[in-house]
């Protein structure tokens, strides 16, 4: 009887010990992957990579080009967070669809511009001219507060931050607006008047706010982007790993020599 005991102390030790091993490189290691678009987030994501790994954090870094996948693939778990988007664009989708994601950490704030092919200030813009603006719920109100800030248009009381041409109260000009799909923006610019574009796509079609924007939108904007998960995950180390990362010293330093120009503007 007591060699039947001993035996089974034995394999019992055994067996937590084969099982504890996975558990204690889990601990010690782990995987994040990240969607974003790709300038300024997903070159911002990429600069950390190694600083990451060295704390044990694989970071892997998927492209996308539109405003909606990334929010999906974050919602369905198949990616642990995304970086692309704004506060108010998070609060808007999942009010829309139902979703479940929440803001790990708010990094960067991108100046919307207003910008022109065809004319060099406010000013000139003629009457009836056509201002190509964001279709995007979140981001077409903003557009819209944008050319009320610049004094081209007036909207009703209370339109807020998802506002839409019909909230125009006033429009002296007699502006017409063509909604466009953000990403198609910088290609279509030539074939406006004026067009609203984010500063993701603004800036790899090599525009800069403050240097080409005929009206740019101020330093205290609301909309920082932000590092966005499934709720419950906002405390996972990796993601606050990730969050401090970029917060750091070599991303503001890349920061400040990649956009000299205010085109990307870190938050505290």
């Amino acid at each position: 009887m007591k060699k039947v005991l001993t035996i089974a102390l034995v394999l019992a030790v055994l067996a937590t010990s084969l099982f504890a091993q996975p558990a204690q490189e889990t601990a010690s290691s782990s995987k994040i992957k990240v969607a974003a678009t790709p300038d300024p987030h997903a070159v911002l994501l990429n600069l950390i990579v190694d600083d990451l790994a060295a704390q044990g954090i694989t970071l892997e870094v998927i492209e996308f080009t539109d405003y909606v996948v990334p929010n999906n693939v974050v919602e369905d778990g198949s990616v642990d967070a995304n970086y692309f988007q704004h506060i108010p664009y998070l609060d808007s989708f999942n009010k829309e669809h139902g979703f479940h994601l929440v803001n790990a950490g708010g990094i960067h704030v991108e100046p919307f511009a207003l910008y022109s092919n065809k004319y060099s200030d406010i000013a000139s813009l003629p009457n009836g001219a056509t201002i190509a603006i964001p279709n995007d719920p979140t981001n077409e109100g903003r557009a819209l507060l944008l050319l009320q800030a610049a004094g081209l248009i007036t909207l009703k009381e209370g339109a807020g931050l998802e506002a839409t041409p019909i909230d125009i109260a006033e429009n002296p000009k007699n502006l017409k607006f063509s909604e466009i799909e953000a990403a198609t923006l910088p290609r279509i610019l030539q074939d406006v008047d004026g067009a609203i574009i984010n500063g993701n796509y603004a800036i790899p079609a090599g525009l800069v706010a403050t240097r080409d924007g005929l009206f740019v939108e101020d330093a205290s904007s609301p909309y920082v982007n932000v590092i966005a998960v499934k709720e419950g995950n906002e405390n996972n180390p990796a993601i606050k790993a990730l969050v401090e990362a970029l917060k750091g010293d070599k991303v503001a330093a890349y920061v400040a020599e990649r956009y000299p120009n205010g085109e990307v503007v870190l938050v505290d």
